[in-house]
C-alpha cells in the first residue's frame, strides 16, 4: 500500500463503527421525510453535528454515502433461503419481501425512485444493494434446475428476478389491486411457477 493509501485508509478509520451508525441513520431519516433530492451533505452534518470534510473523506459523494447507508442497515433479503424446493423457495422469497416491503415502504419508495432518476446512485446500488438481491433469486432457480424441477433452458428462468423484484415496484402504483400483503404470494403462485414449470 502507498503511504497515500495508507494515510487515506487511517483517516477513514477515525470514525467508530457507532459513528458510522448514526450517520447512516440520519441519511435513512432524511431519505423517508423527503427522498433522494431531500439527502446532502450539508443535512447530514447538521443532524449528527459532523463536519461536512469528515462526510466527503470517508464517501466522497453524496451516491457513495447513500449506498453505504443502504447496504450496512439492511441486509441481502432473500440470502439464505433454501426450503428445499423450489415452490417452497419462492414463497419464502414472497414472504420476505412482503414484510419488508410494509416495513419500509415509504425508504423503498424514495430510493426507487431516485434509482430512475439519477444515474450516479443507480450505478451505485445496482452493485452494491441490488445485485446480490439478483444473485441471491437467480440461485433459488438454479438449484431448482440441478434438481431438475425446472427444465434447462427454460426461457422464464432468467426472467424470475426481474419480475419478483419488478412486481414489488409495480405493487403500490397498482394498489387497489393488491389490497393485502398476499399479492407476492399469488404472483409466485399464478406466474413464476407455471412459467418456470412449463416444458417446450
Amino acid at each position: 500500500m502507498s503511504t497515500q493509501a495508507a494515510t487515506a485508509a487511517a483517516r477513514r478509520s477515525k470514525i467508530t463503527p457507532e459513528r458510522e451508525t448514526e450517520l447512516y441513520d440520519a441519511v435513512l431519516r432524511l431519505l423517508r421525510e423527503g427522498g433522494y433530492d431531500s439527502v446532502t451533505m450539508e443535512g447530514v452534518a447538521a443532524l449528527t453535528k459532523c463536519g461536512k470534510a469528515t462526510l466527503y473523506r470517508q464517501w466522497g459523494t453524496k451516491p457513495r454515502l447513500v449506498t453505504a447507508a443502504l447496504a450496512r442497515r439492511r441486509c441481502v433479503v432473500f440470502g439464505g433461503i433454501d426450503t428445499g424446493t423450489l415452490a417452497g423457495d419462492l414463497r419464502e422469497a414472497a414472504r420476505v419481501a412482503a414484510s419488508h416491503h410494509e416495513r419500509d415502504a415509504g425508504l423503498m419508495e424514495a430510493v426507487a425512485q431516485a434509482y430512475i432518476q439519477h444515474p450516479d446512485l443507480r450505478a451505485a446500488l445496482r452493485e452494491t444493494v441490488i445485485a446480490p438481491e439478483i444473485a441471491s433469486i437467480d440461485a433459488i432457480v438454479a438449484r431448482a434446475v440441478e434438481r431438475g424441477e425446472v427444465e434447462a433452458g427454460n426461457p422464464a428462468a432468467d426472467l424470475v428476478a426481474p419480475a419478483f423484484l419488478g412486481m414489488l415496484r409495480i405493487e403500490r402504483i397498482c394498489e387497489e389491486r393488491f389490497t393485502d400483503t398476499s399479492a407476492m404470494r399469488a404472483f409466485v403462485d399464478a406466474v413464476l411457477l407455471p412459467a418456470l414449470r412449463a416444458t417446450g
